[in-house]
């Protein structure tokens, strides 16, 4: 009896081992945005038979470590590759080289700057920064000053973010000024210290626009310190923190993502292809505006705090 059991055991081992592998790619680790990718990846590897592997670089700006995570990928072979690009131009080639080795690349968060990606799955981010222009301009009545907090120069998702913003403010709110793009370099401190400066160099800063999770969490914190919670921020991407601070009144509202959904669906275009299955070449998800008031909706709060106990952290 103990015999057979080894056996089913053995046989159910070798199953799992010869699931073909996806590997995903995140830009970092730590937030709760990538974990909410990493969910969506592996419910769509239970749904289409895949393995995945998710190797992240510790720090989001880190475009070599992107690299050498893909060419490892590629050395052996995967069934496909997920990736968010830290950087359009950096990862250009690699994700070429693995192309060029028939692995397909769904490319999700922020493109890359060449064709031969097999999709690309994001949030609208240029509509995202629209969305943000019009809510802020508002806000304002169409008057003042406006800083932006961006993440990092290269980052097509805020680049595109940002464009949006400025697309918006110059089409809907001309007398608006909006001031040169001081970046955080997915920092907090960072953030926290050239949100400080603008405070310091324009007293009569009228509100900002921070373009990710990072950047906002450090422009929040320079509000703190200057106890400028009259200050409209509209900050993009979703943690509890931020969260948090929308119900205090220090950020006025949320533009966010569906990050399961962007795991998912990236996972799900490889499986697609590797059976025969045409796969859109371009997803655009919707970009969402939360104010404190949108915070008990039960939809809101299945977005933003998902559960995903069923997968524990790597």
């Amino acid at each position: 009896m103990r015999f057979l059991v080894c056996c089913l055991l053995l046989l159910s081992a070798c199953s799992r081992s010869e699931k073909p592998i996806i590997g995903v790619i995140p830009k970092g680790a730590s937030h709760q945005f990538w974990l909410t990718v990493r969910a969506g990846a592996l419910q769509a590897g239970e749904d289409y038979g895949y393995q995945i592997e998710w190797n992240a670089p510790a720090l989001e700006i880190d475009r070599a470590r992107q690299i050498d995570i893909t060419q490892a990928m590629i050395t052996r072979r995967l069934a496909g590759i997920a990736i968010a690009p830290v950087d359009r131009v950096a990862l250009r080639q690699v994700i070429e080289r693995a192309a060029d080795a028939s692995i397909p690349v769904a490319v999700y968060d922020s493109d890359v700057d060449t064709p031969k990606r097999l999709c690309y799955i994001a949030t609208n981010n240029r509509e995202g920064g629209r969305i943000a222009a019009r809510r802020l301009g508002e806000r304002l009545k169409g008057r003042g000053e406006v800083g932006i907090i961006s993440f990092m120069p290269g980052s097509a998702s805020t680049q595109e973010r940002t464009e949006g913003f400025l697309e918006e403010m110059r089409a809907k709110f001309p007398t608006i000024e909006v001031l040169p793009v001081q970046y955080g370099m997915a920092n907090r401190a960072k953030a926290m210290a050239v949100t400080e400066n603008l405070l310091t160099a324009h007293p009569n800063l009228a509100g900002l626009f921070a373009d990710n999770e990072s950047s906002s969490a450090g422009a929040v914190q320079a509000l703190h310190s200057r106890n400028r919670k009259n200050l409209p921020l509209v900050a993009f991407d979703a943690s509890e923190h931020l969260v948090q601070e929308l119900r205090s009144g220090f950020i006025d509202s949320l533009i966010v993502q569906d990050p399961f959904r962007m795991g998912y669906e990236s996972v799900k275009a490889i499986a697609l292809h590797r059976r025969g299955e045409a796969c859109s070449r371009r997803q655009d998800l919707p970009a969402r505006l939360l104010l404190p008031s949108d915070l008990a909706k039960p939809d809101v709060q299945a977005l933003l705090f998902p559960d995903l106990s069923r997968w524990p952290q790597p």
